[in-house]
Protein backbone atom coordinates (compact mmCIF):
# COMPACT_ATOMS: atom_id res chain seq x y z
CA UNK A 1 0.00 0.00 0.00
CA UNK A 2 1.35 3.42 -0.97
CA UNK A 3 1.70 5.75 2.02
CA UNK A 4 2.06 9.49 2.48
CA UNK A 5 5.73 8.83 3.25
CA UNK A 6 6.19 7.34 -0.24
CA UNK A 7 4.58 10.39 -1.87
CA UNK A 8 6.70 12.80 0.18
CA UNK A 9 9.90 10.95 -0.71
CA UNK A 10 9.11 10.79 -4.44
CA UNK A 11 8.03 14.44 -4.60
CA UNK A 12 10.97 15.66 -2.54
CA UNK A 13 8.81 17.40 0.06
CA UNK A 14 7.84 16.90 3.69
CA UNK A 15 4.91 14.78 4.83
CA UNK A 16 3.12 17.89 6.09
CA UNK A 17 3.46 19.49 2.65
CA UNK A 18 1.85 16.43 1.06
CA UNK A 19 -0.99 16.63 3.56
CA UNK A 20 -1.57 20.33 2.88
CA UNK A 21 -1.32 19.89 -0.90
CA UNK A 22 -4.07 17.24 -0.83
CA UNK A 23 -6.38 18.65 1.85
CA UNK A 24 -5.74 22.43 1.81
CA UNK A 25 -4.22 23.16 -1.61
CA UNK A 26 -4.60 26.92 -1.23
CA UNK A 27 -1.88 26.78 1.43
CA UNK A 28 0.78 25.36 -0.92
CA UNK A 29 2.61 27.00 -3.81
CA UNK A 30 1.07 26.02 -7.14
CA UNK A 31 4.20 24.33 -8.53
CA UNK A 32 4.69 22.28 -5.37
CA UNK A 33 1.01 21.40 -5.19
CA UNK A 34 0.93 20.25 -8.81
CA UNK A 35 4.04 18.11 -8.28
CA UNK A 36 2.57 16.44 -5.20
CA UNK A 37 -0.77 15.77 -6.91
CA UNK A 38 1.00 14.32 -9.97
CA UNK A 39 3.24 12.04 -7.89
CA UNK A 40 0.31 10.88 -5.76
CA UNK A 41 -1.63 9.98 -8.89
CA UNK A 42 1.33 8.16 -10.44
CA UNK A 43 1.90 6.10 -7.28
CA UNK A 44 -1.82 5.41 -6.83
CA UNK A 45 -1.92 7.02 -3.39
CA UNK A 46 -5.32 7.24 -1.71
CA UNK A 47 -5.67 9.38 1.44
CA UNK A 48 -6.98 7.60 4.52
CA UNK A 49 -10.10 9.54 5.67
CA UNK A 50 -9.94 8.07 9.17
CA UNK A 51 -6.32 9.09 9.65
CA UNK A 52 -6.99 12.54 8.21
CA UNK A 53 -9.94 12.90 10.52
CA UNK A 54 -7.85 12.11 13.57
CA UNK A 55 -5.31 14.77 12.57
CA UNK A 56 -7.97 17.37 11.87
CA UNK A 57 -10.22 16.48 14.81
CA UNK A 58 -12.96 15.21 12.45
CA UNK A 59 -14.27 11.72 11.77
CA UNK A 60 -16.25 12.36 8.56
CA UNK A 61 -19.02 10.34 10.19
CA UNK A 62 -22.41 11.22 11.67
CA UNK A 63 -24.53 9.30 14.12
CA UNK A 64 -28.20 8.40 13.82
CA UNK A 65 -30.23 7.37 16.87
CA UNK A 66 -33.65 5.79 16.28
CA UNK A 67 -36.19 4.14 18.59
CA UNK A 68 -36.78 0.98 16.54
CA UNK A 69 -35.08 -0.14 13.32
CA UNK A 70 -37.68 -2.88 12.84
CA UNK A 71 -40.32 -0.18 12.41
CA UNK A 72 -40.50 0.45 8.64
CA UNK A 73 -40.83 4.18 9.33
CA UNK A 74 -37.35 4.37 10.83
CA UNK A 75 -35.95 1.89 8.31
CA UNK A 76 -36.99 4.27 5.52
CA UNK A 77 -35.57 7.31 7.31
CA UNK A 78 -32.30 5.47 7.96
CA UNK A 79 -31.86 4.52 4.31
CA UNK A 80 -32.34 8.10 3.15
CA UNK A 81 -30.00 9.44 5.85
CA UNK A 82 -27.29 7.00 4.79
CA UNK A 83 -27.68 7.81 1.10
CA UNK A 84 -27.52 11.57 1.65
CA UNK A 85 -24.64 11.44 4.12
CA UNK A 86 -22.53 9.17 1.92
CA UNK A 87 -23.12 11.43 -1.07
CA UNK A 88 -21.61 14.21 1.05
CA UNK A 89 -18.61 12.08 2.05
CA UNK A 90 -19.84 11.01 5.50
CA UNK A 91 -20.35 7.56 6.93
CA UNK A 92 -23.29 6.88 9.26
CA UNK A 93 -23.26 5.03 12.58
CA UNK A 94 -26.74 3.88 13.61
CA UNK A 95 -27.97 2.94 17.08
CA UNK A 96 -31.39 1.60 18.10
CA UNK A 97 -32.82 2.34 21.56
CA UNK A 98 -35.51 -0.35 21.33
CA UNK A 99 -38.05 2.29 22.46
CA UNK A 100 -36.28 2.55 25.83
CA UNK A 101 -35.74 6.18 26.91
CA UNK A 102 -33.38 5.11 29.70
CA UNK A 103 -30.68 4.03 27.23
CA UNK A 104 -30.86 7.15 25.06
CA UNK A 105 -28.34 9.28 27.03
CA UNK A 106 -25.78 6.46 27.01
CA UNK A 107 -26.16 5.87 23.27
CA UNK A 108 -26.00 9.58 22.52
CA UNK A 109 -22.70 9.76 24.39
CA UNK A 110 -21.30 6.70 22.61
CA UNK A 111 -22.25 8.01 19.16
CA UNK A 112 -21.02 11.53 19.90
CA UNK A 113 -17.57 10.18 20.81
CA UNK A 114 -17.23 8.54 17.39
CA UNK A 115 -18.82 11.11 15.07
CA UNK A 116 -18.82 14.77 14.12
CA UNK A 117 -22.53 15.22 14.87
CA UNK A 118 -25.78 13.42 15.60
CA UNK A 119 -29.25 13.05 14.15
CA UNK A 120 -31.59 12.06 16.98
CA UNK A 121 -34.87 10.74 15.61
CA UNK A 122 -38.04 10.63 17.72
CA UNK A 123 -36.28 10.49 21.10
CA UNK A 124 -38.43 9.32 23.99
CA UNK A 125 -36.43 10.90 26.86
CA UNK A 126 -37.81 13.71 28.95
CA UNK A 127 -36.75 17.25 28.12
CA UNK A 128 -34.23 17.60 30.95
CA UNK A 129 -32.60 14.23 30.28
CA UNK A 130 -32.36 14.84 26.54
CA UNK A 131 -30.98 18.35 26.96
CA UNK A 132 -28.32 17.10 29.39
CA UNK A 133 -27.30 14.29 27.03
CA UNK A 134 -26.84 16.74 24.13
CA UNK A 135 -24.65 19.26 25.96
CA UNK A 136 -21.59 19.89 23.79
CA UNK A 137 -22.96 17.77 20.92
CA UNK A 138 -23.63 19.15 17.45
CA UNK A 139 -27.07 17.69 16.87
CA UNK A 140 -30.29 17.91 14.90
CA UNK A 141 -33.58 16.49 16.16
CA UNK A 142 -36.16 14.75 13.99
CA UNK A 143 -39.77 14.58 15.18
CA UNK A 144 -38.92 16.35 18.42
CA UNK A 145 -38.63 19.96 19.47
CA UNK A 146 -36.36 20.96 22.31
CA UNK A 147 -36.65 24.66 23.19
CA UNK A 148 -33.31 26.31 22.61
CA UNK A 149 -30.78 26.32 19.81
CA UNK A 150 -31.00 22.72 18.55
CA UNK A 151 -32.70 22.73 15.12
CA UNK A 152 -35.37 20.16 14.38
CA UNK A 153 -37.27 18.73 11.45
CA UNK A 154 -40.76 17.24 11.62
CA UNK A 155 -43.81 16.56 9.53
CA UNK A 156 -46.97 18.64 9.91
CA UNK A 157 -48.79 16.36 12.33
CA UNK A 158 -51.64 18.79 13.00
CA UNK A 159 -52.49 19.20 9.34
CA UNK A 160 -52.26 15.45 8.78
CA UNK A 161 -54.80 14.54 11.45
CA UNK A 162 -57.04 17.43 10.38
CA UNK A 163 -57.12 15.94 6.89
CA UNK A 164 -58.07 12.58 8.41
CA UNK A 165 -61.01 13.96 10.36
CA UNK A 166 -62.16 16.07 7.44
CA UNK A 167 -62.23 12.90 5.31
CA UNK A 168 -64.12 10.88 7.93
CA UNK A 169 -66.60 13.69 8.54
CA UNK A 170 -67.31 13.91 4.80
CA UNK A 171 -68.03 10.17 4.81
CA UNK A 172 -70.66 10.67 7.51
CA UNK A 173 -68.72 9.51 10.59
CA UNK A 174 -69.51 11.37 13.78
CA UNK A 175 -67.94 9.11 16.43
CA UNK A 176 -64.22 8.45 15.93
CA UNK A 177 -61.90 6.44 18.16
CA UNK A 178 -58.29 7.49 18.77
CA UNK A 179 -55.67 4.78 19.32
CA UNK A 180 -52.84 6.92 20.68
CA UNK A 181 -49.17 6.01 20.75
CA UNK A 182 -46.86 5.98 23.77
CA UNK A 183 -47.09 9.08 26.00
CA UNK A 184 -43.33 9.61 25.52
CA UNK A 185 -43.80 10.23 21.79
CA UNK A 186 -43.66 13.94 20.90
CA UNK A 187 -45.29 13.27 17.52
CA UNK A 188 -47.98 11.24 19.22
CA UNK A 189 -48.85 14.08 21.57
CA UNK A 190 -48.97 16.51 18.66
CA UNK A 191 -51.29 14.20 16.73
CA UNK A 192 -53.70 13.78 19.62
CA UNK A 193 -53.76 17.55 20.19
CA UNK A 194 -54.40 18.07 16.48
CA UNK A 195 -57.26 15.57 16.54
CA UNK A 196 -58.89 17.28 19.51
CA UNK A 197 -58.63 20.65 17.77
CA UNK A 198 -59.99 19.36 14.46
CA UNK A 199 -62.83 17.45 16.15
CA UNK A 200 -64.08 20.71 17.57
CA UNK A 201 -64.16 22.27 14.13
CA UNK A 202 -66.34 19.48 12.73
CA UNK A 203 -68.34 18.74 15.87
CA UNK A 204 -67.10 15.15 16.00
CA UNK A 205 -67.30 12.92 19.06
CA UNK A 206 -63.69 11.89 19.68
CA UNK A 207 -63.35 8.76 21.85
CA UNK A 208 -59.95 8.21 23.46
CA UNK A 209 -59.36 4.45 23.31
CA UNK A 210 -56.11 4.60 25.29
CA UNK A 211 -52.36 4.62 24.66
CA UNK A 212 -50.71 1.67 22.97
CA UNK A 213 -47.24 0.56 21.96
CA UNK A 214 -46.42 1.69 18.38
CA UNK A 215 -46.34 -1.85 17.07
CA UNK A 216 -48.65 -4.26 15.27
CA UNK A 217 -49.50 -5.84 18.64
CA UNK A 218 -50.52 -2.44 20.00
CA UNK A 219 -53.04 -2.14 17.19
CA UNK A 220 -54.38 -5.62 17.96
CA UNK A 221 -55.20 -4.44 21.47
CA UNK A 222 -56.66 -1.16 20.25
CA UNK A 223 -59.10 -2.93 17.91
CA UNK A 224 -60.95 -4.58 20.78
CA UNK A 225 -61.26 -1.22 22.55
CA UNK A 226 -62.61 0.34 19.37
CA UNK A 227 -65.29 -2.32 18.99
CA UNK A 228 -66.32 -2.02 22.63
CA UNK A 229 -66.62 1.77 22.34
CA UNK A 230 -69.15 1.74 19.51
CA UNK A 231 -67.22 4.11 17.23
CA UNK A 232 -67.58 3.77 13.46
CA UNK A 233 -64.01 4.80 12.64
CA UNK A 234 -60.63 4.60 14.36
CA UNK A 235 -57.50 6.69 13.82
CA UNK A 236 -54.23 5.02 14.80
CA UNK A 237 -51.01 6.71 15.91
CA UNK A 238 -49.08 5.08 13.07
CA UNK A 239 -49.47 2.57 10.26
CA UNK A 240 -48.13 -0.41 12.22
CA UNK A 241 -50.88 0.03 14.80
CA UNK A 242 -53.46 0.57 12.06
CA UNK A 243 -52.42 -2.68 10.38
CA UNK A 244 -52.73 -4.48 13.70
CA UNK A 245 -56.25 -3.07 14.02
CA UNK A 246 -57.13 -4.28 10.52
CA UNK A 247 -55.83 -7.77 11.28
CA UNK A 248 -57.73 -8.05 14.56
CA UNK A 249 -60.97 -6.79 13.02
CA UNK A 250 -60.63 -9.35 10.21
CA UNK A 251 -60.11 -12.12 12.73
CA UNK A 252 -63.23 -11.02 14.60
CA UNK A 253 -65.27 -11.00 11.42
CA UNK A 254 -65.70 -7.23 11.28
CA UNK A 255 -66.00 -5.82 7.79
CA UNK A 256 -63.68 -2.92 6.93
CA UNK A 257 -64.81 -0.39 5.88
CA UNK A 258 -68.38 -1.74 5.84
CA UNK A 259 -68.68 -1.70 9.61
CA UNK A 260 -65.66 0.30 10.68
CA UNK A 261 -63.14 2.55 8.92
CA UNK A 262 -59.47 2.51 9.87
CA UNK A 263 -56.90 5.24 9.18
CA UNK A 264 -53.16 5.29 9.88
CA UNK A 265 -50.33 7.79 9.68
CA UNK A 266 -46.94 7.71 7.86
CA UNK A 267 -47.72 5.69 4.69
CA UNK A 268 -45.02 3.03 5.12
CA UNK A 269 -44.61 0.44 2.38
CA UNK A 270 -46.65 -2.15 4.30
CA UNK A 271 -49.72 0.07 4.03
CA UNK A 272 -50.59 -1.31 0.60
CA UNK A 273 -49.87 -4.97 1.35
CA UNK A 274 -52.95 -5.63 3.49
CA UNK A 275 -56.50 -6.11 2.34
CA UNK A 276 -58.09 -3.67 2.37
CA UNK A 277 -55.15 -1.38 1.78
CA UNK A 278 -54.72 1.35 4.33
CA UNK A 279 -55.96 4.92 4.16
CA UNK A 280 -53.15 6.91 5.74
CA UNK A 281 -51.34 10.23 5.86
CA UNK A 282 -48.35 10.20 3.55
CA UNK A 283 -45.28 11.52 5.34
CA UNK A 284 -42.29 12.19 3.03
CA UNK A 285 -39.88 9.93 4.90
CA UNK A 286 -37.08 9.96 2.32
CA UNK A 287 -37.22 13.74 2.16
CA UNK A 288 -37.21 13.96 5.95
CA UNK A 289 -34.02 11.90 6.13
CA UNK A 290 -32.28 13.92 3.42
CA UNK A 291 -33.24 17.29 4.90
CA UNK A 292 -32.16 16.15 8.38
CA UNK A 293 -28.68 15.41 7.02
CA UNK A 294 -28.61 18.81 5.29
CA UNK A 295 -29.47 20.54 8.56
CA UNK A 296 -26.74 18.68 10.43
CA UNK A 297 -24.08 19.36 7.81
CA UNK A 298 -25.07 23.02 7.79
CA UNK A 299 -24.42 23.09 11.55
CA UNK A 300 -21.10 21.28 11.16
CA UNK A 301 -20.07 23.91 8.61
CA UNK A 302 -20.86 26.76 10.98
CA UNK A 303 -24.36 27.62 9.82
CA UNK A 304 -27.51 28.24 11.85
CA UNK A 305 -30.23 26.39 9.91
CA UNK A 306 -33.89 27.11 10.53
CA UNK A 307 -36.34 24.48 11.74
CA UNK A 308 -38.19 22.57 9.01
CA UNK A 309 -41.80 21.33 8.95
CA UNK A 310 -42.64 19.12 5.98
CA UNK A 311 -46.13 19.02 4.43
CA UNK A 312 -48.19 15.82 4.44
CA UNK A 313 -51.08 14.53 2.37
CA UNK A 314 -53.90 12.08 3.09
CA UNK A 315 -53.82 9.03 0.81
CA UNK A 316 -57.31 7.50 0.59
CA UNK A 317 -57.44 3.75 0.07
CA UNK A 318 -59.78 0.87 0.85
CA UNK A 319 -59.82 0.90 4.65
CA UNK A 320 -62.06 3.97 4.92
CA UNK A 321 -65.61 4.30 3.66
CA UNK A 322 -69.05 5.80 4.35
CA UNK A 323 -70.61 5.43 7.76
CA UNK A 324 -72.41 2.08 8.02
CA UNK A 325 -76.11 2.11 7.18
CA UNK A 326 -78.41 2.07 10.17
CA UNK A 327 -76.06 4.00 12.44
CA UNK A 328 -76.01 7.66 13.38
CA UNK A 329 -72.25 7.92 12.69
Amino acid sequence: MVTVHDVARAAGVSISTVSRALTAPERVAATTRDRVVRVAAELGYRPNPAASGLRLGRTHAVGLLVPDLENPYFASVTKSVQARARAEGYEVFVADTDEDPDVEPELIGALAARTDGLLVASPRSGEAELRAALVGVTAVLANRELPGDIPFIAVDDADGVAQILGHLHALGHRSVGVAAGPPSSWSGRRRVAGLVDAAGRWDLDLVQLGTFQPYFAGGTQAADHALASGVTAVVAFNDLMALGILDRLRRRGVDVPGRMSVVGFDDVQLATLFSPDLTTVHAPLARLGRRAVDLLLARLRGGTPANVQLPVELTIRGSSGPVPAGTDG
